[in-house]
């Protein structure tokens, strides 16, 4: 069976050390290669063809923002799993319109990484829990006006609203196919509904719209 390739993109040379090792000795997949910064990743990226890129934000010479806007125009299918810290929570705006695909913080265990990692390379989004819930907090902290109401005008039936509530909960497209005893299409196209009537993107953007607009509570 074919390993994923993987690029750790970090500028701490022992945590990359400490990814690589873990990563191979839990069978997640291969690292092909390591980069200090954003420059020396994309330099790597014209001769290596990863499949997953474990990125950092905050990095000398080249960021991670540009470096992933940078490599999502050169290969727009790459798949990008940022690596995070709660002090850089307000950057994932920015990562996620330039094309990550998930977020997992540096302190997470093994378990939640290796989750974080099939999730991504499976096509699906992932969102660190303990980052959500300082975004939810964050979201609860804004002050709010009487113009705030939540809108009526995105007519979601009760099935997607139902959808909805599974992906803010973190389920997967086929978890919720397996618990709602529908097939995975189904669910897909439920998504793509709810994606287009909400202008969003990707789940991890329809998961903040929901929470935003107060139609799930979590």
């Amino acid at each position: 069976m074919n390993q994923s390739k993987i690029i750790i993109v970090d500028d701490h040379l022992l945590f990359r050390e400490g990814m690589k090792l873990l990563i191979e000795k839990e069978g997640m997949g291969q690292v092909i290669a390591e980069a200090e910064n954003g420059k020396v990743f994309l330099d790597l990226l014209l001769d290596l063809k990863p499949d997953l890129v474990l990125m950092d934000i905050e990095m000398p010479i080249m960021n991670g923002l540009e470096a992933t806007l940078k490599a999502k125009a050169i290969r727009p299918d790459l798949k990008i799993l940022v690596l995070t810290m709660l002090s850089e929570k307000d950057n994932y705006t920015e990562m996620i319109n330039a094309g990550a695909m998930g977020f997992v913080l540096k302190t997470s265990g093994k378990q939640e990484l290796e989750r974080a990692v099939k999730r991504v390379i499976s096509g699906e989004s992932y969102f660190s829990n303990e980052l959500l819930r300082q975004i939810i907090l964050n979201i609860g902290k804004q002050p709010t006006n009487t113009n705030s109401k939540i809108t009526t005008s995105y007519d979601f039936t009760e099935r997607e609203l139902e959808i909805l509530k599974y992906f803010c909960e973190g389920l997967t497209a086929s978890e919720i196919a397996e618990k709602l005893f529908r097939s995975v299409k189904t669910i897909e196209a439920h998504r793509s509904k709810l994606l287009e009537k909400t202008n969003t993107k990707h789940t991890i953007n329809l998961v903040l719209f929901a929470i935003k607009n107060k139609y799930v509570t979590i």
